[in-house]
């Protein structure tokens, strides 16, 4: 599961809390409104449980960001995406 940025609006800092049930592989990018990645914040393998990731957009321009999420599960092999709005307010 991905919960919703908090806060959102944000300005220029955010949390990203994102849920794995069982050990994973996880990608977590930012992309700007024309589809253009500006950050990608996870891309790696983690333990099951809860994580918090802070994305900083102080050196973007005031926007709607889109962040997606891609997890899959090492051992079942099932296979998780979700997209968030987040608008960052100068």
């Amino acid at each position: 599961a991905m919960d919703q940025n908090y806060p959102n609006p944000f300005n220029p800092v955010t949390m990203i809390r994102y849920t794995v049930p069982e050990r994973s592989q996880v990608r977590l990018v930012v992309t700007d409104a024309l589809g253009r990645e500006v950050a990608e914040l996870v891309n790696k393998r983690v333990e099951k449980g809860r994580y918090d990731v802070q994305f900083d957009g102080n050196r973007l321009s005031s926007g709607t960001y889109i962040a997606t999420i891609w997890i899959s599960g090492i051992e079942s092999g099932l296979t998780f995406r979700k997209t968030i709005k987040m608008a960052l307010n100068k």
